[in-house]
């Protein structure tokens, strides 16, 4: 992947208000994957009750994490916006955890790319949710 690629999906993830807001970072990123963590926060507890991150904050992480790994793609796009994304909760991720996503592209068309999500927070074994979503996709110019 060229460095320019890495950038372009740094600034996307830095760009977008909402990755800011729930302090998503970019760790890893190849060509047509990436990985990003979302420290754990008090703000963005669903059930005060147990401390349980809020499944919308998940799922903006696994929907981020995915765009970004559309936009790494070789011969991927400058932008993309997502077509559909079905997003499976296994179970309820570990209250004062880290939750990592890791994406990666695993068909790509013309227009549209697939891809595939998995969040986990400090047990790897046990994800707390898989992902899967068409992306649109625009071949870069040679």
């Amino acid at each position: 992947m060229t460095a320019d690629k890495a950038k372009l999906a740094a600034q996307f993830i830095e760009a977008i208000p909402h990755s800011r807001a729930l302090g998503m970072k970019l760790t890893g990123i190849g060509d047509g994957e990436a990985t990003i963590e979302m420290p754990y926060s008090e703000r963005l507890i669903g059930d005060p009750e147990t401390g349980v991150i809020h499944g919308g904050a998940v799922s903006a992480l696994m929907d981020t994490c995915s765009g970004a790994a559309v936009m790494s793609h070789p011969d991927g796009p400058k932008a993309t916006a997502t077509i559909d994304l079905r997003i499976d909760y296994m179970r309820a991720a570990t209250p004062g955890q880290t939750i990592r996503t890791r994406a990666y592209c695993y068909h790509v068309t013309r227009a549209v790319a697939f891809v595939r999500a998995e969040a986990v927070d400090d047990d790897p074994d046990r994800p707390v949710a898989t992902a899967t979503g068409a992306f649109t996709f625009e071949r870069s110019k040679a």
